[in-house]
Protein backbone atom coordinates (compact mmCIF):
# COMPACT_ATOMS: atom_id res chain seq x y z
CA UNK A 1 0.00 0.00 0.00
CA UNK A 2 1.46 3.59 -0.71
CA UNK A 3 0.27 7.13 0.16
CA UNK A 4 2.08 10.40 0.07
CA UNK A 5 3.88 11.36 3.24
CA UNK A 6 4.99 14.90 3.06
CA UNK A 7 5.08 15.38 -0.30
CA UNK A 8 6.86 11.79 -0.96
CA UNK A 9 5.60 8.58 -1.78
CA UNK A 10 5.01 6.32 1.52
CA UNK A 11 5.38 2.33 1.52
CA UNK A 12 3.65 0.58 4.26
CA UNK A 13 3.82 -3.48 4.84
CA UNK A 14 0.32 -4.86 4.95
CA UNK A 15 1.23 -5.62 8.39
CA UNK A 16 0.85 -2.30 9.41
CA UNK A 17 -2.87 -1.84 7.42
CA UNK A 18 -5.20 -2.56 10.69
CA UNK A 19 -3.18 0.37 12.91
CA UNK A 20 -4.07 4.07 13.47
CA UNK A 21 -2.32 6.47 11.33
CA UNK A 22 -0.89 7.74 14.34
CA UNK A 23 0.78 4.55 15.14
CA UNK A 24 2.27 3.94 11.70
CA UNK A 25 3.38 7.45 11.45
CA UNK A 26 5.18 7.02 14.85
CA UNK A 27 6.46 3.21 14.65
CA UNK A 28 6.93 2.56 11.07
CA UNK A 29 7.86 5.82 9.72
CA UNK A 30 10.12 6.75 12.87
CA UNK A 31 8.04 10.24 12.39
CA UNK A 32 7.13 11.52 16.17
CA UNK A 33 5.84 15.32 16.17
CA UNK A 34 1.84 13.64 16.29
CA UNK A 35 1.69 13.04 20.07
CA UNK A 36 -0.70 10.03 21.55
CA UNK A 37 -2.52 11.69 23.79
CA UNK A 38 -6.16 10.55 24.81
CA UNK A 39 -6.47 7.84 21.92
CA UNK A 40 -10.22 8.77 20.89
CA UNK A 41 -9.99 12.04 19.03
CA UNK A 42 -10.97 14.57 21.80
CA UNK A 43 -7.12 16.39 22.24
CA UNK A 44 -5.84 17.03 19.12
CA UNK A 45 -2.29 15.92 19.77
CA UNK A 46 -2.21 14.01 17.31
CA UNK A 47 -3.52 16.23 14.43
CA UNK A 48 -2.08 15.77 11.15
CA UNK A 49 -3.70 17.79 7.92
CA UNK A 50 -5.19 15.00 5.71
CA UNK A 51 -5.70 15.97 1.52
CA UNK A 52 -5.86 19.96 3.67
CA UNK A 53 -8.30 18.76 6.80
CA UNK A 54 -7.08 18.95 9.81
CA UNK A 55 -7.11 15.19 11.06
CA UNK A 56 -7.23 13.01 14.04
CA UNK A 57 -4.46 10.87 12.90
CA UNK A 58 -5.41 8.19 15.94
CA UNK A 59 -8.79 8.03 14.34
CA UNK A 60 -7.99 7.21 10.55
CA UNK A 61 -7.08 3.63 10.33
CA UNK A 62 -3.66 3.11 7.67
CA UNK A 63 -6.25 1.13 5.56
CA UNK A 64 -8.26 3.82 4.37
CA UNK A 65 -5.77 5.52 2.90
CA UNK A 66 -5.10 5.40 -0.48
CA UNK A 67 -2.08 6.08 -3.29
CA UNK A 68 -3.71 9.67 -3.70
CA UNK A 69 -4.03 10.26 -0.29
CA UNK A 70 -1.93 13.59 1.05
CA UNK A 71 -0.85 13.32 4.62
CA UNK A 72 1.28 16.33 6.19
CA UNK A 73 3.03 15.73 9.38
CA UNK A 74 4.55 18.51 11.54
CA UNK A 75 7.50 17.16 10.19
CA UNK A 76 6.72 18.26 6.79
CA UNK A 77 6.18 21.84 7.23
CA UNK A 78 10.07 22.96 6.97
CA UNK A 79 11.42 23.18 3.25
CA UNK A 80 14.59 23.80 2.39
CA UNK A 81 15.64 24.47 6.05
CA UNK A 82 13.37 27.34 6.63
CA UNK A 83 10.36 26.89 8.78
CA UNK A 84 6.73 27.48 7.72
CA UNK A 85 5.59 30.64 8.69
CA UNK A 86 3.17 29.23 11.69
CA UNK A 87 6.17 27.84 13.25
CA UNK A 88 7.72 30.86 13.34
CA UNK A 89 5.02 32.74 14.77
CA UNK A 90 4.77 30.46 17.70
CA UNK A 91 8.27 31.05 18.00
CA UNK A 92 7.90 34.73 18.05
CA UNK A 93 5.10 34.47 20.51
CA UNK A 94 6.64 31.82 22.78
CA UNK A 95 3.57 29.82 22.22
CA UNK A 96 4.98 26.03 23.64
CA UNK A 97 5.43 25.49 27.13
CA UNK A 98 5.73 21.93 27.77
CA UNK A 99 5.00 21.39 23.95
CA UNK A 100 3.08 18.22 23.90
CA UNK A 101 0.46 19.72 22.32
CA UNK A 102 2.19 22.06 19.95
CA UNK A 103 2.62 20.02 16.94
CA UNK A 104 -1.03 18.93 16.70
CA UNK A 105 -1.72 22.60 17.20
CA UNK A 106 0.28 24.07 14.89
CA UNK A 107 -0.82 21.77 12.58
CA UNK A 108 -4.62 22.47 13.29
CA UNK A 109 -3.88 26.48 12.42
CA UNK A 110 -1.82 25.41 9.12
CA UNK A 111 -5.17 24.04 8.45
CA UNK A 112 -7.21 26.89 9.77
CA UNK A 113 -5.01 29.02 7.65
CA UNK A 114 -4.94 27.26 3.94
CA UNK A 115 -8.79 26.70 4.36
CA UNK A 116 -9.30 30.69 5.06
CA UNK A 117 -6.76 31.62 2.24
CA UNK A 118 -8.59 29.00 -0.30
CA UNK A 119 -12.35 30.46 0.39
CA UNK A 120 -10.73 33.98 -0.46
CA UNK A 121 -12.52 35.15 2.86
CA UNK A 122 -10.33 37.34 5.77
CA UNK A 123 -10.77 35.51 8.69
CA UNK A 124 -12.08 37.52 11.64
CA UNK A 125 -10.07 37.58 15.16
CA UNK A 126 -13.02 35.84 16.54
CA UNK A 127 -13.01 33.32 14.50
CA UNK A 128 -9.40 31.69 15.71
CA UNK A 129 -10.81 30.53 19.21
CA UNK A 130 -13.76 28.81 17.80
CA UNK A 131 -11.66 26.76 14.76
CA UNK A 132 -8.95 25.95 17.74
CA UNK A 133 -10.95 24.88 20.43
CA UNK A 134 -10.76 20.94 19.95
CA UNK A 135 -7.19 21.33 20.75
CA UNK A 136 -6.44 20.90 24.19
CA UNK A 137 -3.89 22.39 25.97
CA UNK A 138 -2.91 21.69 29.79
CA UNK A 139 -0.55 24.14 30.17
CA UNK A 140 -3.12 27.09 28.89
CA UNK A 141 -1.20 28.72 26.10
CA UNK A 142 -4.67 29.43 24.48
CA UNK A 143 -3.28 33.19 24.26
CA UNK A 144 -0.18 32.86 22.95
CA UNK A 145 -2.20 30.56 20.52
CA UNK A 146 -4.60 33.08 19.45
CA UNK A 147 -1.66 35.79 19.74
CA UNK A 148 0.28 33.77 16.41
CA UNK A 149 -2.37 33.05 14.80
CA UNK A 150 -3.75 36.55 14.96
CA UNK A 151 -0.46 37.98 14.26
CA UNK A 152 -0.31 35.83 10.58
CA UNK A 153 -4.04 36.79 9.89
CA UNK A 154 -3.31 40.53 10.57
CA UNK A 155 -0.01 40.23 8.02
CA UNK A 156 -1.66 39.00 5.36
Amino acid sequence: MKYVLNGVIANVPSEWYDESLLFTLREHHGLVGAKFGCGVGICGACTVIIDGMATRSCQVRTADLTPTTQVLTIEGLERNGKLHPVQDAWLAKAVPQCGYCQSGQIMSAVALLVDSNRAGSTMSLDAIVPAMNDNLCRCGTYQRIRDAISTLIENR
